[in-house]
């Protein structure tokens, strides 16, 4: 099959467009559910603008390891449509060119978003949310208060649970405070207050609780007694850097880990547990997901070139859906294979295999102008009720 170079560019060029718009669309809509965090990190703490914008910049790797398999195929499938509805398929099958020979463009455009992909999970994820993390640890160490959330517990100081029910956070009025204090080795206070407030020492990266008018329970593991204190004013201390430091020298999740750093912790002798299947569930996601786009690209010809689907509004819905079933289908393989009942190989490789079988089927029909009914769905839905009150007879004859 000779390629025609001049109609296959025509097709890059048209692609590429609904590519870039959907991708911006798309990174939108997984900011706004960042939206909120974001507004209240600028009202309420003050943080600067130019914080904000690098924990927005570390978080985008994140969401594009979606966003690009997804507006690849919606590039694909809005292109696809658009030439149907301005009948170009049409004329290009009466000029002798084949939807076979409009392939090479789409498998170029595919391995374009399968490399960018590619090098979002494999480099710039690790990098972003290591680069977010720290971000995160100079942020808490300026704004403690940032961390701390009513009605959570709170972990983030070694060895001191903290919860509280409700944070004046302009007057830095805590209420309701429990703390469960086991820095000690032999003893542990578990500490009551109605109210409280927190101090802060960002030059030294120290914090101070005051809590009012509370109760101390004490035990002593090795007397094994109880003591009962009642207090009008409590001071603890918090020691901001010690605790960050301890945070940072934990070990790195799995996202945050290099490519290097996953193949070498599969090829250790780590027991067998829910973090090696997490890190090889991570070490497969970083193949499988840049194949999606091949796979999601070659389902969207077929549903783009069909007459019957030829409406951007279906087709957008088409395309949402068919990601739908990709992001599904990967869910049930990290739950599944996150236990090792189920190989994190199979599970994040099954759907690439699913739905592009989908698209190679559909496309073969296509390209033989083999029509895509959905006659079967109906006839189910017609049978089924009707085996279920014993009319399978009447259903088979077609009543």
């Amino acid at each position: 099959m000779k390629i025609n170079t001049l109609v296959n560019r025509y097709l890059l060029r048209e692609m590429l467009p609904p590519f870039v718009l959907n991708m911006v669309f798309f990174s939108l809509i997984f900011l706004m559910s960042q939206i909120l965090e974001i507004t209240n990190m600028i009202v309420n703490y003050h943080i600067s603008m130019s914080t904000i914008l690098r924990m927005v910049v570390y978080s985008l790797p994140y969401f594009m390891v979606y966003v690009l398999p997804m507006s690849v195929m919606m590039g694909i499938l809005l292109t696809f449509l658009r030439l149907s509805n301005d009948r170009e398929i049409l004329a290009l099958k009466a000029g002798g060119v084949s939807l076979a020979a409009l392939l090479p463009a789409v498998l170029v455009f595919c391995m374009a978003g399968s490399l960018l992909t590619a090098f979002t999970t494999i480099y710039a994820m690790p990098w972003g949310q290591t680069a977010l993390k720290r971000l995160t640890y100079e942020v808490a160490a300026r704004h403690f208060d940032v961390g701390m959330k009513p009605g959570t517990f709170n972990n983030s100081f070694n060895g001191i649970t903290i919860y509280v029910s409700q944070i004046d956070k302009k007057h830095r009025q805590l209420k309701d405070v429990f703390i469960e204090d086991h820095r000690t080795a032999d003893r542990v206070q578990t500490l009551v207050a109605p109210r409280g407030r927190l101090l802060q020492d960002p030059a030294r990266m120290a914090a101070q609780l005051r809590l009012f008018d509370g109760i101390i329970h004490q035990a002593d593991i090795d007397s094994r007694t109880v003591n009962t204190v009642h207090f009008a004013r409590y001071d603890i201390n918090l020691d901001v850097q010690r605790s960050l430091a301890h945070t940072r020298s934990q070990d790195k999740d799995e996202i945050e880990m290099s490519l290097a750093e996953l193949r070498r912790f599969l090829n250790s002798d780590a027991p067998r547990n829910t973090r090696y299947f997490l890190v090889m569930i991570e070490y497969q996601k970083k193949f499988s997901i840049p194949f999606a786009c091949f796979a999601l690209g070659l389902l969207a010809v077929p549903l783009g070139v069909r007459t019957r689907f030829a409406k951007r509004s279906f087709g957008l819905s088409l395309g949402l859906l068919a990601f739908l079933l990709y992001y599904l289908l990967q869910s049930a393989g990290v739950v599944f294979g996150e236990t090792g009942k189920y190989p994190p190989v199979v599970g994040m490789w099954m759907p690439n295999v699913v739905l592009g079988g989908i698209g190679i089927f559909l496309f073969i029909r296509t390209l033989y102008e083999r029509p895509l009914t959905f006659d079967f769905l109906q006839r189910l839905a017609i049978c089924w009720p009707a085996r279920l009150s014993r009319r399978s007879a009447a259903c088979r004859r077609g009543d």
